[in-house]
C-alpha cells in the first residue's frame, strides 16, 4: 500500500495534521500511522493542556475528532492506575507514550468452552515508543506499574467507537461497558465534574453549595498538573 509522502511532525499540531491528511483514505497503512506517531517527539508544553489526571482512575481525554474518522485522545495514568481487560470493537488501536512507561498485557480471546484467558505476552514501552493492536491479535490490559511517578499516552482508535468488551481474568466473563471522556479539547466533561462531585459528597459531612464549588475548583486544579 502507497505511503503518503510526510515530513517528521516537529509539533502535536503539525502530527495532527498529518494524521487528517492520511485519514483522508479509506485505505490505512498501519505501519504508516505507527511510523508517523513515533516520529513526533513528546513535548510536555504541547500536550499538557489535555491532560487531565484523577486520583483515582486512568482518564480518557479528547484532543481530535478527525473528522470523523479517528479520535485522538490522551490518557492519563496516575501511579498504579490501570485498564481492564479489553478488546477494540473491531477498530485500529495506536497508543504512543508521551511520558513515563506503560505495561502492555496481551491476552487470546478467551476458550468459548472453558472460558479461560491465556496470557500470550507482556512489555513495558518507554517514552516515545508507538504500540498498536487490534482484535486479531487478541485483547489487552495496560497498566501504569510505578508507584511513584505518572504516565500519559496519546492513543488514536479508527474508526471511533463508544462501547467496548471488558473481560475477567479469572473468568473470562465479559461485559459491555460504554466509553467516556474526562475531558474533550481540554475541556472538562460533566462525567468528571459528577464523578469529583459525587466523591466530595460521599466523603464528607454535608457543606454548602459554596464550599463545594470552591474545593471542586481546587481538586480540578490539582488534577490537572502532572
Amino acid at each position: 500500500m502507497e505511503q503518503t509522502e510526510v515530513m517528521k511532525p516537529e509539533t502535536l499540531d503539525d502530527l495532527i495534521k498529518v494524521l487528517h491528511k492520511i485519514f483522508e483514505s479509506d485505505n490505512i497503512n498501519v505501519e504508516e500511522v505507527q511510523n508517523i506517531m513515533e516520529a513526533y517527539d513528546s513535548n510536555p508544553q504541547e500536550w499538557m493542556k489535555f491532560a487531565k489526571f484523577d486520583q483515582f482512575r486512568y482518564t480518557r481525554n479528547l484532543v481530535d475528532e478527525g473528522n470523523g474518522k479517528f479520535n485522538l485522545m490522551i490518557l492519563c495514568w496516575g501511579e498504579g492506575h490501570g485498564s481492564s481487560i479489553h478488546d477494540h470493537t473491531d477498530s485500529h488501536c495506536f497508543m504512543k507514550l508521551l511520558q513515563g512507561q506503560l505495561k502492555e498485557t496481551l491476552f487470546e480471546w478467551p476458550d468459548k468452552k472453558t472460558c479461560n484467558m491465556v496470557q500470550k505476552s507482556q512489555r513495558i514501552l518507554q517514552t516515545n515508543q508507538c504500540a498498536y493492536i487490534n482484535d486479531s491479535f487478541g485483547l489487552h490490559r495496560v497498566e501504569n506499574a510505578s508507584h511513584t511517578e505518572c504516565s500519559a499516552s496519546l492513543h488514536l482508535y479508527s474508526p471511533p467507537f463508544n462501547t467496548c468488551q471488558t473481560f475477567d481474568q479469572r473468568t473470562g466473563h465479559k461485559n459491555t461497558v460504554k466509553m467516556t471522556f474526562w475531558s474533550k479539547f481540554g475541556e472538562r466533561t460533566p462525567f468528571a465534574a459528577r464523578c469529583v462531585t459525587e466523591r466530595l459528597y460521599s466523603t464528607r459531612k454535608p457543606q454548602s453549595h459554596k464550599k463545594i464549588t470552591k474545593k471542586l475548583k481546587t481538586f480540578a486544579f490539582g488534577m490537572t498538573m502532572l
